[in-house]
């Protein structure tokens, strides 16, 4: 029978999503507060969301006021998923396509309804640091995007006997993630709106 290994140290074993958020949240609210500049920020979100244990996340506040937040595993067998992209591309043709709740955007997600619809919602999704972009293409169809009401959002699509909604343009709070939309509305209509995150 083969060997079975020792039993992890708690510092070794996987972090989930939820902990990466936490010490991200800690790491905008302290550049909010002056305690880091952007170059900063950038850099140690970047690690953040690389990171794959609680190792990895402890150094990453460790000289910030709010202390040590990461949190201790819970004692017990789990199961953590792989921090891994969602498909860069949807379509909806006379159907409908949706992305919502916890899901790993990618760097750039294209999408198109033709004679269907979309949702796209980024309320409880992962985005990487950094900017991330989504070409929007509704033919005849409709395509609704949901962002986080503190994020920074460029939209920049075209509408042509439809409508393409550039509302939700605006500047996030500092170390938010910027979301950029472009593409085009054919006889149909994409619609950007700014909506509070999601309470977990």
């Amino acid at each position: 029978m083969a060997d079975v290994p020792d039993r992890l140290e708690p510092s070794e074993l996987r972090a989930s999503d939820a902990d990466r958020e936490r010490v991200a949240e800690v790491l905008r609210q302290a550049a909010a507060e002056g305690r880091l500049d952007l170059n900063e920020l950038d850099e140690r979100l970047g690690l953040v969301y690389a990171a794959r244990t609680y190792a990895d996340l402890a150094p990453l506040t460790r000289d910030l006021p709010t202390g040590d937040v990461t949190p201790l595993p819970v004692p017990g067998p789990s199961a953590t998923a792989v921090d891994a992209p969602a498909t860069g591309n949807a379509v909806a043709f006379m159907s409908e396509f949706t992305r919502k709740g916890r899901w790993v955007v990618p760097r750039t997600f294209n999408c198109l309804a033709l004679f269907g619809g979309g949702k796209i919602d980024l309320r409880e999704a992962r985005i990487p640091p950094g900017e991330v972009r989504i070409q929007a293409f509704a033919i005849m169809g409709g395509i609704d995007i949901i962002v986080p009401d503190d994020a920074d959002v460029h939209v920049s699509g075209i509408g042509i006997m439809g409508g393409f909604d550039q509302g939700a343009t605006g500047e996030g709070r500092p170390g938010a993630p910027r979301i950029v939309v472009s593409g085009l509305a054919l006889m149909g209509g994409v619609t950007v709106k700014r909506r509070p995150r999601r309470k977990t």
